[in-house]
C-alpha cells in the first residue's frame, strides 16, 4: 500500500524493492492488502462503493470482487492458511465485530459478540505465506483460527 500518487493504492515489487507495479488506480481508499496462501489472489479493503468493502483481485490488479456488498463497513480480510476462508471486522450489527466468510464472500458468520470493538483478526498458527517469486507485498495480519 502506498500514498505515493495522493491516494492509498496497491502495489507489488520485486523483493529488492525494485520494479514497484501499481495494482490498483481509484480516487477511493485502497488498503491493507494480503495475499492468498497459493499467491494467486490479494484481498484488500476499498471504500470505492461509498463504504468500505472486503475485495479480492488477482496478482495482475484484474477480476475484481467485492465480497461483502454491505451497507456497514467492512474493514480489512485475512486469508485463512488453507485458503478457503477470509476473516474480516464489521460493524454490521451496530459495532466492529470479528467476522469469517468463504473465499468466495458467501457465508458470513459473526465470530464475536461483545459491546468492545473487535478489529483485526489474525489466523494462528502461521502457516507458509506463498508469495510470486521475487515479489514483496504488504500484510497487516496473520489470522488467528478460534477451536
Amino acid at each position: 500500500m502506498s500514498h505515493r500518487d495522493g491516494n492509498y493504492e496497491i502495489y507489488v515489487m520485486d523483493a529488492d524493492g525494485a520494479n514497484p507495479v501499481r495494482l490498483t488506480n481509484n480516487p477511493a481508499l485502497d488498503a491493507w492488502p494480503d495475499w492468498s496462501p497459493d499467491g494467486t489472489k490479494i484481498t484488500f479493503k476499498s471504500d470505492r462503493d461509498g463504504n468500505l468493502e472486503c475485495y479480492t483481485m488477482n496478482t495482475e490488479g484484474k477480476n475484481l470482487i467485492n465480497l461483502t456488498k454491505s451497507p456497514a463497513s467492512d474493514e480489512g480480510g485475512a486469508w485463512s492458511p488453507d485458503g478457503t476462508k477470509i476473516a474480516f471486522d464489521s460493524d454490521r450489527d451496530g459495532n466492529f465485530e470479528i467476522y469469517v466468510m468463504d473465499a468466495d464472500g458467501t457465508n458470513p458468520v459473526r465470530l464475536t459478540n461483545n459491546p468492545a470493538d473487535d478489529y483485526f483478526p489474525v489466523w494462528f498458527p502461521e502457516a507458509k505465506r506463498v508469495q510470486p517469486q521475487g515479489k514483496l507485498a504488504t500484510m497487516w495480519a496473520i489470522v488467528k483460527q478460534s477451536r
